[in-house]
């Protein structure tokens, strides 16, 4: 039998070159790694000079992805850096790790991933459900929270000439918006608050390079557009066209139709004559056997 190899775990290779452990803590629910910073420089974000003059040391503990259903979390000592350009509105800079850690968070980056990528599959109240199973620590609010700093830092999506525009609710019989998809690629553009011609209008007045539409059956963006862009095509998504469609035949059957049809009672009679003749020739058949029995 072949003997089963030790290994080692080397957990340098999971973290920043920057970062070194020197103590690690474990109990039966938390993992708590003890870390200190190794740099000698760091990029200041606004001006992006290099400093190499430290400025002081803090404390940060943040929260990583968890191992075996246990929290891990780093307790990091970390340098505090001096900008070495005057004209610099930053006196000091905080260390990221080469985007390890983000600045006043307190998880790492790749534990802020997986928290929003699993959002965006399931709910944020989902997660915080999922991910207090895991092992990692986190309300619905600070998920949503979460997800809004994220959409800010995403690029804005490029306005081409094909638009779909369509509503939404946030709360369904009370506040909605109006939502605007690029047709090629179908990623939002903008969110306009309600659903009305003027929020619409405003926004057509600054992107006036749109030639098509697809919309809804709502005669408020149908206004809008045609006011503000009359050469545009306006062109009826799938779902409204079906509706058109169910629209008119129901209305062609109510038309041709009688609301209410009754059936004549005369109907009734021949299936009474049917069951009554099958009864006969069921008993005939009944009394020819029962006589071919009597006869053997």
């Amino acid at each position: 039998m072949m003997k089963p190899k030790k290994t080692v775990l080397d957990l340098h290779e999971f973290f920043p070159v920057a970062l070194e452990i020197y103590d690690i803590v474990s109990d039966e629910s938390q993992i708590t790694i003890y870390m200190k910073s190794k740099s000698k420089e760091c990029i200041c974000p606004a001006c992006g000079t290099i400093s190499q003059k430290h400025h002081g040391t803090y404390h940060r503990r943040v929260q990583d992805l968890p191992i075996l259903g246990k929290s891990v979390w780093l307790d990091i000592n970390a340098y505090e850096f001096r900008c070495e350009n005057p004209d610099c509105s930053n006196v000091s800079n905080v260390e990221t790790f080469q985007g390890f850690l983000q600045y006043r968070r307190r998880m790492t980056d790749r534990c802020a991933f997986f928290i929003c990528a699993l959002a965006l599959e399931t709910s944020c109240e989902a997660t915080a459900d999922i991910c207090k199973a895991m092992g990692i620590q986190v309300s619905g609010d600070t998920v949503i929270r979460m997800l809004l700093s994220r959409a800010e830092d995403c690029p804005a999506e490029a306005v081409g000439d094909f638009v779909g525009v369509d509503d939404f609710a946030h709360k369904k019989g009370r506040t909605y918006c109006t939502v605007l998809v690029n047709g090629e690629n179908h990623r939002i553009i903008d969110i306009l608050e309600g659903r009305d011609a003027d929020t619409l209008k405003a926004w057509l007045k600054e992107n006036r390079q749109v030639r098509r539409f697809t919309r809804d059956r709502a005669s408020s963006y149908a206004k809008a557009i045609s006011e503000i862009l009359p050469d545009a095509m306006q062109i009826a998504d799938r779902f409204h066209l079906h509706q058109n469609l169910l629209d008119c035949i129901k209305s062609i059957l109510n038309s041709e139709l009688p609301a209410r049809i009754k059936i004549p009672k005369e109907t009734a009679e021949p299936r009474q004559k049917i069951s009554s003749q099958q009864e006969t020739e069921s008993k005939k058949k009944s009394g020819t056997l029962q006589a071919q029995t009597i006869r053997t």
